[in-house]
């Protein structure tokens, strides 16, 4: 749990916090005054592309979460598959854009630079708890197997990949201009699945 405690003082440290509201619009959204006009030309630059205008980031990094949440909704009923679950690893957004297909990657690696502070926050510590809980699931499935226990390996399954689909719900919510993240106690139910 230290690290949750890490991203709340890191957001009270940058002043997300309800005086954001009282700011300008601007600096409520992480942008310094002066740099105002630097975020307008990005937002410009990525106005044609699969990249949020507002927020400055792409969906397409949550297909690094969707390979995982497949993966561990297969295990149930191909165990064998919990290998793969092993080897996935976490992808900060610039790795995964540089080993992607996407269109638009080197835009979106060099726009990921100028994401506003209200958004880059919340994403990176809704990442940062995904990654997280990837690597708690797969050791409690990997648990569940060697116990031998499908029923419990099914269970776990589900619990790990509902968990994981509503982190990636927030991150996509964040992608598409909501600066919301979860609240402690619901980080807290879902991190003790």
């Amino acid at each position: 749990m230290g690290h949750l405690i890490a991203i709340r003082d890191r957001q009270k440290a940058l002043g997300m916090c309800d005086k954001d509201a009282m700011m300008g619009s601007e600096q409520a959204h992480g942008i310094a005054a002066d740099n105002g006009q630097a975020f307008l030309l990005w937002q410009e630059k990525v106005s044609n592309a699969n990249i949020n205008s507002q927020t400055l980031l792409a969906t397409d990094y949550l297909n690094h979460f969707n390979e995982i949440v497949m993966l561990i909704d297969m295990v149930p009923d191909m165990p064998e598959l919990l290998d793969e679950c092993r080897e996935w690893q976490p992808k900060s957004y610039p790795e995964h854009f540089q080993d992607s297909m996407f269109s638009d990657r080197d835009l979106a690696i060099e726009a990921y630079q100028h994401v506003p502070v209200e958004f880059l926050v919340p994403f990176e510590d809704t990442v940062t708890l995904m990654n997280d809980m990837v690597t708690q699931s797969v050791t409690r499935l990997t648990a569940a197997q060697e116990l031998n226990d499908p029923e419990l390996l099914k269970v776990r399954c589900h619990a790990a990949s509902r968990g994981l689909q509503r982190l990636m719900d927030v991150a996509n919510a964040i992608i598409h201009g909501s600066s919301r993240t979860m609240a402690q106690n619901e980080i807290d139910q879902l991190m003790g699945f």
